[in-house]
Formats: structure tokens, sequence, C-alpha cells
């Protein structure tokens, strides 16, 4: 082969390389941005919904409610958008009960997600307020952003 177009291909292989690294920086989705976003979204959803059941006294505080996220399991990173992300959410719902719900997210590469959780816990996609009339249940499937820079 010769010597110079074996340099260009280097060249050009060593430049790709390094275009792509640059290209790829660093992930939008990760494990701690969803876990800081999903966290206050749901709170904030779940207490509409409280409100919504005519329990206005429940708080944040009282909801105590925490999640951990992981993408695919333990052989996947915790990085990249993707239908493959579950998070649990650990809370105390407004009787008292301690509740863990795994909840699946469509993490999207412009740093937005859709969640879906269980039935059991987030409740029908429609409900009863306080005055008799049906509404759409906050929490039955819900979308969100958060800050890729956070």
């Amino acid at each position: 082969m010769n010597p110079l177009i074996a340099r260009i291909g280097t060249v050009a292989l060593g430049a790709a390389a390094v275009a792509g690294l640059i290209a790829a920086g660093r992930p939008d989705v990760t494990r701690a941005r969803l876990e800081q976003s999903l966290t206050p979204d749901y709170t904030n959803l779940y207490l509409q919904q409280a409100k919504i059941l005519g329990h206005p006294e429940f708080t944040a505080v009282t909801l105590a409610l925490s999640t951990v996220c992981d993408r695919g399991g333990p052989k996947v990173a915790d990085v990249g958008p993707g239908a493959d992300w579950i998070c649990h959410i650990m809370f105390t719902d407004q009787t008292g009960k301690r509740q863990d719900g795994k909840f699946e997210l469509n993490a999207k590469s412009n740093s937005c997600y859709v969640a879906t959780g269980p039935s059991r816990i987030n409740g029908p996609v429609t409900i009863t307020d306080t005055k008799g009339r049906d509404v759409l249940n906050p929490v039955f499937e819900f979308d969100a952003c958060y800050d890729p820079a956070g």
C-alpha cells in the first residue's frame, strides 16, 4: 500500500473519531437528571390529584416521595434517550400507606419524557372531583421536561 494513502487514511480515521467524540459530548439523558426531574414533577401532579379528590391538607412533606431510575438493567449504562427507562417511585399516600410503583419512562433526546405508572397507584384516566365531575387524572400519564445542563 502507498505510504501516503495509508497516512491520509489514518488521519481521516482519527479526525472522524475526534469529531464523533465532540459531537457525542455529554449525554443529555442521565439517571440523575431523570430522578431530579421526576421526583418534583410527580410530587406536584400527585398533590394536584389529591386536591381534586378533596385532600388539600396533603403536602409534599407528608408524601415523602423518592425516585430511583435505571435504564435497561445492570448491563446497560444509565444514559441516553429511549423507551427502556424504569423508575421506582416510593411515597406515602393520603391514607398513610407506603406505596412503591414501577414507572416506565420514554426519555427523549430533547430533554423531555413521557411517564406511565401503575393504575393501582395512579388511578384511572379520569377521576371524580369533589363536585361530582369527571376530570382527567393528572398522574395517569404525563409529560415533563428537565434542564439538560442541570
